[in-house]
């Protein structure tokens, strides 16, 4: 049997096309893409399908793709909905390799065009054949000369190839790269998804030696551990950059946990993005700004930035956007500075910003990009240009591009509209990407640098803790048998004690008598918590009551929280009072995991109190993670700097949070029955102290 990847090549580059649905009718879209084809420069053979036709644009035509008698590489169907699987049928008989399916009507509209799309997935399942589409603007390869679409460019050859969810995207991606001069390799509408999907060309993009750089719009993800694997092991090798649109809301119900309710939104996918080496763009700008840069330029090895400009104003401008996106504007050498007297005016700048002056000429740009280049304090260059009276931007663009070829990237702003216009022309025949801002420029330089951080990170090795897992076991699989879902503290706290955390001496109390029992056994001082599997945030409601040093503080203390509880939450199930041991102060983080319906555990790290409920200062990572990850989970909060000690404070023992993140993400990545879990809070003490799990919740998924 044919291997899977050399249909979706035949596919890609097919020597042999039939398009069943030709049209000798302008403006039908079996039209356009039959025309296309024909007078695109394709070289195979090409058999237009209709029963109705003789020939189309001088090609004979024959009714059926039967009637061919052979296999062909790739069958095009443009036909309505409900001819559809007949034309599959057919095409399969010939063992046709692979099919694009143009056509819409299928489940984007309503049931029973779903019900015929997975008919014909299966069909050709059955015949091991590739389906891309339906409902999809079809594929076009440059270096095959074949745009078998109905849109209405055919781009130059180029490096950049393009995986889209929607077809609509792929035309003004099209249109966009007509007006920048700018070459695509491939470019592929998915449409429905009902076979081929994002996973499929991205393993095909990453061998293909044509595609320097892999560009996505993508609306949903379906198998997500597998696209992970796919985009990692893509990013390894060339740049992955992915337009993400729509959100997901983790789990799609109402979430139980403070992770749950913070994990909304598309957090699962940034964080599967960041995880896997994939660039992510915010918008269709940044898609092509980020794009463009990767496939003309080599990576930065370091964040120290040259400006170069004509103006005062735009340096500034630069200077600025650099320093906000983490850059450094780097400190020229002194052999820099000098060399930069001797050949820029006495009133030119040549700190960095450097200022070339607005009558500068193309030789002052090159002596300041050559200085730059030589600078063993540059890591990446950025050049403005503005249009004076004297300016001379096609010039200038060339000779820029003249001193170009080096290790370290040059991002060029031409700034302007009409004058500056021969100057980018010039600037993308050079392969030096062009912004028309230098806000933008910066931007582009900003994910390059990330990426060349991502491929340069150390190996991922996960740790496995010495753990009580048969013991995990057995909770579970008790409560579920008992249905019981959502497990109260003391249980959850067994859980999290056979997982290594250090949890405190307590008991469940069904009354004031037995409250004050455990108390004298455990030892004062103790603190009460509500025990109710329908309540959340205890303390909203007097469902804690910390020190409590007596048993007449503890009696008084029961009576009280029952009375409270039950008047401002009548419904909820009450199971009584849970009594512990008062835990030594220390900084209260919360640490929590929701499970993602695409991609799995999602662990989330956090200051305690304000930072989470007001400010939502928390970060998120996919599991299983590395100690590595877990210490950059605690760094990209913007409240990190409070546990590593200010004003006089000791340190916090952060290493005891990273081995606790990564202890759940164990537990999560053990028991998939866990779908929400918090440690809120988990205090942590100071560096030779030991960090308590205060309280904690998980919540199991409800089986039948």
């Amino acid at each position: 049997m044919e291997h899977t990847m050399d249909k979706i090549q035949a596919m890609l580059t097919p020597q042999s096309i039939a398009v069943i649905g030709a049209s000798s009718k302008p403006g039908k879209v079996g039209y356009e893409i039959f025309s296309n084809l024909k007078n695109g420069g394709y070289n195979g053979e090409l058999i237009p399908i209709n029963p109705g036709s003789q020939e189309i644009l001088g090609v004979p035509c024959l009714p059926t793709i039967v009637d061919c008698g052979k296999p062909l590489d790739l069958a095009i169907i443009i036909l309505p909905a409900p001819l559809v699987y007949q034309a599959v049928k057919e095409a399969l008989s010939v063992k046709t390799k692979s099919l694009c399916i143009i056509s819409a009507g299928f489940k984007e509209v309503n049931k029973e065009g779903a019900a015929l799309e997975q008919e014909i997935t299966q069909l050709c399942s059955t015949q091991k054949t590739r389906l891309l589409g339906p409902n999809c603007l079809g594929l076009i390869n440059t270096h095959h000369a074949m745009n078998a679409s109905f849109a209405n460019r055919m781009p130059k050859e180029g490096a950049i190839s393009v995986i889209s969810q929607s077809g609509a995207l792929c035309t003004a991606i099209l249109d966009w790269a007509a007006g920048r001069h700018l070459g695509l390799a491939k470019l592929i509408s998915m449409g429905n998804k009902a076979d081929l999907s994002e996973i499929d060309f991205l393993k095909t993009f990453t061998e293909d030696p044509e595609t320097k750089v892999i560009v996505g719009y993508l609306e949903s993800i379906g198998a997500g551990h597998e696209f992970i694997k796919a985009a990692e092991a893509a990013a390894m090798i060339k740049p992955v950059v992915i337009l993400k649109s729509g959100v997901t809301q983790a789990g799609g119900k109402a979430a139980s946990s403070h992770t749950g309710s913070l994990a909304g939104a598309d957090i699962a996918y940034g964080s599967a993005f960041k995880r896997s080496g994939i660039i992510r763009a915010d918008t269709f700008e940044q898609l092509f700004d980020f794009a463009t840069a990767l496939a003309m330029q080599p990576l930065p090895t370091g964040k120290r930035v040259a400006i170069i400009t004509n103006a005062g104003g735009p340096g500034i401008m630069a200077a600025d956007a650099v320093e906000l996106s983490g850059l450094e504007v780097s400190i020229l050498a002194h052999a820099s500075a000098t060399a930069l007297r001797k050949k820029l005016p006495a009133a030119a700048s040549v700190g960095n910003p450097i200022d070339v002056l607005g009558d500068a000429d193309p030789k002052r740009y090159v002596d300041a990009v050559n200085t730059a280049m030589d600078d063993s304090n540059v890591d990446a260059i950025i050049v403005i240009l503005t249009p004076q009276a004297m300016t001379r931007p096609a010039e200038t663009a060339r000779a820029i591009a003249a001193c170009s070829e080096s290790k370290k990237p040059i991002l060029v702003s031409f700034m302007g509209g009409e004058d500056v216009m021969p100057g980018r022309d010039e600037l993308v025949a050079a392969n030096l990407p062009d912004y028309p801002t230098p806000e933008r420029a910066v931007a582009a330089l900003k994910a390059m640098f990330e990426y060349h951080q991502w491929l340069k990170r150390p190996s991922r090795v996960l740790q496995r803790f010495a753990v009580n897992r048969r013991r995990v076991e057995r909770i579970i699989h008790r409560d579920i048998r008992e249905k019981i879902f959502q497990m109260g503290e003391a249980e959850a706290k067994m859980v999290l004690d056979a997982y290594g955390f250090n949890v405190l001496p307590g008991r469940l109390a069904a009354d004031a008598g037995e409250a004050v029992s455990f108390a004298e056994k455990i030892g004062y001082p103790v603190v009460m918590k509500i025990a109710s599997p329908h309540i959340v945030h205890k303390s909203d409601i007097g469902g804690v009551k910390l020190n409590l040093t007596s048993a007449g503080e503890v009696y008084d203390a029961f009576d009280l929280m029952m009375l409270r509880v039950s008047q401002k939450n009548p419904t909820a199930q009450i199971d009584g009072a849970y009594i512990e041991r008062m835990a030594n102060p220390g900084r209260e983080v919360i640490i929590g995991m929701t499970r993602d319906p695409q991609f799995g555990p999602l662990l989330m790290f956090g200051l305690g109190g304000i930072f989470v409920e007001v400010m939502r200062d928390v970060t998120f990572h996919i599991a299983p993670i590395t100690e590595e990850e877990a210490m950059t989970m605690l760094s990209q909060t913007r409240s990190f700097s409070l546990l590593t000690g200010v004003r006089g404070q000791a340190e916090a023992d952060i290493q005891a949070i990273a081995n606790a993140l990564q202890r759940i993400s164990q537990l999560v990545t053990d028991f998939p029955q866990i779908v929400e879990m918090d440690i809120n809070p988990f205090i942590v003490g100071e560096v030779g102290t030991d960090s308590v799990a205060a309280d904690a919740r998980i919540t199991l998924a409800k089986t039948d």
